[in-house]
């Protein structure tokens, strides 16, 4: 744990809304809700009205009838995160990314060349509104928790730093729900034992917190609100897992629809772990039915693999244990029929460490080469420039390069 107020938090603010309002002068100022069924995110005009993400869009539009809706553009959203992931390794190397919208980065090795704590957290919020025009609030304490508690209690669109001699009068004061781990079970439980402030909390007994909420609960708050946190910004930390899922609605599915679905889905996270230099070592394939039983079905391959060929052959095959029962083929799925299928790829490595079989010189180099043109492709036309003719069928269709071909010649 850094002895000076050198971590910071930076979070974007209301990121999803904020993107939209960025790309559309029309939205700006105004209450715009990310997601009709489900409210992904909400800007801070449709917040003011008690819209909150997750929340149902029916509910959301009650509250707010003249909010904005407008549809999710994920990409969008990741190219946005990109570039503000850039501007943070612009200031340190020491970078943790907690989700697409927010990280713990540790300044102390910059100071001499970049100024101090405050000054970079104030330079880094100027340099991702001038390069990405998205507004950050960053919080700086000495540690990684009071940092995020800053951060948050800075929102929307500001900074706070918290030195070390300012951090109980800055902490003990707040509600004890800003503690991690305070939820509306424990809130409860704390505020009708007289505990309301973190100051109140840091102030009882370690037993008798722990007799209220159990010995690690306990002991765990109690550390928090006397800022123990020795956790160190881990910049080594990368994704465990990639995966997609799709949500189909009511309308059952037959045992082929639902193939080409996971097809489509496979191929998709297959793509991105290559993009990332990554290999899968266990694949998994879910799905959930309309009366939101789920189940899963997991293989873990003989080698790990980023290959596109062999990961969704893999999720088909576990696919096929999933809906085919002992009456034929899909007649797992009766009647009911599925409502949202995924996959996910986990137990991930560097593509560069994987100790490749003793194969014969071409088996296999036909597909890898498939799979480079293909991402090649798609990284120059866009994502539906090419599709597998299985896919075709789909709703998204595939897009028109735009350049003349052999045929039209």
């Amino acid at each position: 744990m850094t002895e000076v107020a050198s971590i910071l938090h930076a979070d974007l603010d209301s990121f999803y809304a904020s993107v939209e309002q960025r790309d559309n002068p029309r939205l700006r100022n105004r209450p715009v809700i990310v997601g009709a069924g489900v409210v992904l995110a909400a800007s801070y005009e449709a917040k003011a009205y008690g819209v909150r993400s997750a929340m149902n869009g029916g509910q959301a539009r009650m509250l707010c009838p003249h909010a904005i809706v407008v549809p999710p553009r994920m990409e969008t959203y990741s190219e946005a995160s990109k570039a503000v992931f850039e501007v943070f390794h612009d200031f340190t190397p020491l970078v943790e990314p907690l989700s697409p919208d927010e990280a713990f980065l540790d300044v102390s090795g910059a100071t001499k060349l970049l100024g101090s704590p405050a000054q970079i957290a104030a330079d880094l919020r100027s340099q991702v509104l001038a390069d990405v025009g998205l507004a950050i609030s960053v919080g700086v304490a000495r540690t990684k928790f009071l940092a995020k508690v800053a951060s948050a209690q800075a929102k929307p669109d500001g900074m706070i730093v918290v030195e070390p001699d300012r951090e109980r009068a800055f902490l003990h004061p707040l509600p004890v729900e800003v503690l991690w781990g305070v939820g509306p079970v424990t809130s409860a439980k704390l505020r009708d034992h007289g505990v309301e402030t973190v100051g109140d909390l840091a102030a009882s007994g370690g037993a008798e917190l722990q007799g209220l909420l159990g010995s690690h609960a306990g002991r765990h708050l109690r550390a928090l609100a006397h800022n123990r946190d020795p956790r160190p910004v881990d910049n080594s930390r990368r994704d465990r897992s990639m995966g997609a899922q799709r949500a189909l609605g009511q309308r059952v599915r037959t045992r082929e629809e639902l193939r080409t679905e996971l097809l489509g889905l496979a191929e998709k996270v297959a793509a991105r772990l290559r993009k990332a230099e990554r290999v899968t070592r266990t694949v998994t394939v879910r799905y959930r039915n309309a009366d939101h039983e789920r189940e899963s079905r997991s293989r873990t391959l003989v080698e790990p693999s980023a290959s596109t060929q062999l990961l969704t052959a893999t999720a088909d095959d576990l696919l096929l244990t999933l809906v085919d029962g002992p009456h034929g083929p899909g007649s797992r799925l009766g009647r009911v029929g599925c409502s949202l299928i995924g996959i996910t790829f986990s137990g991930l490595g560097r593509a560069d460490a994987v100790q490749l079989a003793l194969r014969f010189p071409e088996e296999g180099r036909s597909t890898e080469r498939l799979d480079g043109l293909v991402d090649d492709i798609r990284q120059r036309w866009g994502s539906k420039a090419v599709a597998r003719a299985s896919l075709i069928r789909r709703s998204e269709g595939i897009e028109v390069l735009g350049r003349p071909t052999a045929l039209d010649a």
